[in-house]
């Protein structure tokens, strides 16, 4: 089995062991899943194949997901693209 895989796994038995603790944890625990995720992202893509990298980020954007609906949504407000329902007139 490659290194990267294996680290894959402990990455994500590491997410669901942040996902346990205290709420207070959460938003340090993703930016540093985010940060050794991105890499360990190249590094399955690149053992594995594409497909399992495409399984790895999906798998990453679903434990994840907070942070990116956020990001999503500053995107969105920094190219001035539609706000959302609520603050339409």
């Amino acid at each position: 089995m490659p290194v990267s895989l294996i680290l894959a796994c402990v990455w994500a038995l590491t997410a669901c062991l942040a996902a346990l603790a205290p709420q207070r944890f959460h938003w340090p625990a993703a930016w540093a899943l985010i940060a050794t995720g991105i890499p360990l992202l190249g590094g399955v893509t690149y053992q594995m194949g594409p497909f399992c990298g495409l399984v790895f980020l999906a798998g990453g954007a679903s434990v994840l997901r907070w942070p990116l609906l956020r990001a999503s949504q500053y995107l969105r407000r920094a190219v001035g693209g539609p706000q959302d329902e609520d603050t339409r007139q």
